[in-house]
């Protein structure tokens, strides 16, 4: 099995009925306690396969091709979502929920089953000191060239020293 990420607060969601392929974030509701790839644990919640309603930042996708209007367009999508498919089973988080991948698929009542899909997880790389500390130096210079890694302090490489 390939490595799939975790899908955090902000991911961008996108529904295959959408006229124009138009995308929402996505926002954690339903806990406040786990966080991924986020050092400061302040803006990447995990998202969880009850991440269900409207849990969306705009709670659209634009307008949508399941709904004519009647005169050659179409309604505007009122994106709800009523269940999570393909999440990570291994692990249970607080709010009784299953982890969010990058290939989950969700269902919206007028869409039907997987017409959501993730496009981007949400999370970025944080370089941190430790990362720094792991990596072999030939490494880091071949990404880096003319950087002195073995000299540098904690302020060049923008880390909060911790008390």
């Amino acid at each position: 099995m390939s490595e799939k990420h975790f899908v955090v607060q902000g991911a961008t969601c996108q529904c295959k009925f959408s006229v124009e392929p138009k995308t929402d974030k996505l926002k954690v509701k339903t806990h406040s306690k786990h966080y991924a790839n986020d050092k400061d644990a302040g803006d990447k919640l995990i998202a969880t396969d009850k991440e269900i309603g409207q849990t969306l930042e705009k709670n659209t996708f634009g307008k949508c091709k399941m709904q004519p209007n009647g005169s050659g367009d179409y309604l505007p999508c009122q994106a709800t979502i009523i269940k999570w498919n393909d999440f990570y089973e291994k692990v249970t988080l607080s709010n009784q929920g299953k982890i969010l991948l990058e290939d989950s698929k969700a269902t919206c009542p007028i869409g039907g089953p997987d017409c959501i899909t993730v496009k981007d997880h949400g999370q970025t790389s944080e370089v941190s000191k430790q990362n720094v500390e792991n990596s072999k130096a030939e490494i880091l210079n071949e990404i880096l060239p003319g950087v002195d890694f073995a000299n540098l302090d904690e302020a060049a490489l923008m880390i909060e020293k911790k008390d």
